[in-house]
């Protein structure tokens, strides 16, 4: 396989790093935990409806599959590398 696919897929992983890093932040706290520790309990009217949490549901676990594609593909592609 050519090198700019694994160039493509180590971008891809960097760019849903990031994207999955801050849309977990962007969860709102359940209480309990290290999210209280930090303030994170206090409840807020300001974090949005139900259907917004299920929609940032959604898009963290869609960027959470690619993201574990690109290192499934990562390391499939190393390996054909290492062995030809």
């Amino acid at each position: 396989m050519p090198i700019a696919f694994a160039y493509t897929l180590i971008v891809l992983l960097i760019i849903t790093s990031i994207i999955l890093t801050l849309l977990i932040l962007l969860h709102r706290g359940k209480g309990g935990g290290m999210s209280s520790m930090f303030g994170g309990g206090v409840t807020s009217s300001l974090a949005g409806s139900s259907v917004a949490e299920k929609n940032l549901d959604r898009y963290t676990v869609l960027v959470g599959v690619i993201w574990f594609a690109s290192i499934i593909g990562l390391g499939l592609w190393l390996k054909l590398a290492v062995a030809s």
